[in-house]
């Protein structure tokens, strides 16, 4: 949206200057890969499950099997993952959709400085969630000796790489949405106009 370029797109003569619509196809862009990146680590993550049958051996002939499913709904901080993800991908895919089609809010004061601190929000959100379930993979993938805790990625190796899967697109989410509220501020402050 031409607010988040830092004003107008017309300059008077009814043209669109190749600089800001250089601009505006790089914010797209952006957005579009932050929303692909934030979607598909939900995604991944909310679709990640493994079960396996594990055979005890009693003892002679004797044994029980007992089946153990690796979910992400098991773990907190899967779940506070793909709901910090699924916010984020509404949130690029609500700005997408204003700067596409909302060209009535263009003139709106103010919503630079909202998109721009929405923008932070998300970061925060997203980089809360991607660290949270960093933490419990890293346990599930080494375990913790000092609290007895086992590893489990060595007994459901998919379900570990798929979630290490969903936890690389969300830092690459992260990492666009940083760009994203750096260019949204420094526009911000070039036209002090849509603040």
């Amino acid at each position: 949206m031409a607010v988040e370029n830092g004003g107008s797109l017309e300059n008077g003569s009814g043209k669109k200057p190749k600089a800001k619509s250089s601009e505006e196809m790089l914010l797209i862009v952006l957005r579009l890969l932050a929303l692909g990146a934030t979607f598909s680590a939900t995604l991944v993550m909310a679709l990640n499950k493994e079960t396996k049958t594990v055979v005890v051996p009693l003892g002679g002939s004797n044994s029980i099997s007992a089946t153990l499913s690796a979910k992400f709904q098991h773990t907190p901080a899967f779940v506070f993952f793909v709901i910090a993800n699924s916010i984020a991908s509404l949130h690029n895919l609500s700005l997408l959709l204003l700067r596409l089609f909302g060209k009535k809010f263009e003139d709106i004061k103010g919503l630079g400085l909202l998109i721009t601190i929405s923008d932070m929000v998300m970061v925060a959100l997203v980089s809360g969630g991607a660290a949270a379930a960093a933490s419990m993979a890293e346990l599930g993938k080494n375990g913790n000796s000092h609290a007895r805790w086992n590893k489990i990625c060595d007994k459901f190796d998919a379900y570990c790489d798929r979630g290490g899967g969903a936890l690389i697109a969300s830092f690459a989410g992260v990492g666009l949405l940083m760009v994203l509220n750096g260019l949204s501020t420094v526009n911000l402050y070039k036209n002090p106009a849509t603040r």
